[in-house]
C-alpha cells in the first residue's frame, strides 16, 4: 500500500482505514468507548467500535499509535492533533512541512502536493 496519510491539525482522533487494516490482517480489538463520527466519509455517520495499534515509519522516524478503525475515503491513516502535541510536532504551513525529533535527531516530513 502506498504512503497515504494525513496529519490533521483539527482532529482529536487517530483513525485507520478499515480496508487497510483488513488487507494487512492487523489485530483489531474492541473499542472501550463506543462513539460516532460523521466527517470521515460521504456515507454519513460511522460507529466506532474497534481499535488497532499500528507501527509506522516516516523515513527513519518510527512510532506506534493507537487508532480507531473506521472506513475513511481520504487516506489510510489520519493523525490527530494529540499525536502532534505528544510528539512536539511543528507545522510550517507556508512550506507544508512537519518538523519533530526522534532520538534527539531532527526529522522533516515533507507533505505531497495535491498533484
Amino acid at each position: 500500500m502506498g504512503n497515504n496519510n494525513i496529519i490533521e491539525g483539527c482532529s482529536c482522533t487517530n483513525v485507520a482505514n478499515t480496508k487497510m487494516v483488513r488487507k494487512l490482517n492487523l489485530h483489531i480489538t474492541k473499542h472501550p468507548v463506543l462513539y460516532k463520527l460523521q466527517w470521515l466519509n460521504n456515507g454519513g455517520e460511522v460507529k466506532v467500535n474497534k481499535k488497532v495499534s499500528i507501527t509506522f515509519s516516516i523515513g527513519k522516524y518510527c512510532d506506534e499509535v493507537l487508532y480507531d478503525v473506521v472506513p475513511i475515503q481520504a487516506s489510510h491513516l489520519l493523525f490527530s492533533k494529540q499525536w502532534q502535541y505528544d510528539g512536539r510536532v511543528i507545522y510550517n504551513g507556508v512550506k507544508n512541512r512537519y518538523f519533530f525529533e526522534m532520538n534527539k535527531r531532527p526529522i522533516t516530513h515533507i507533505s505531497l502536493t495535491p498533484k
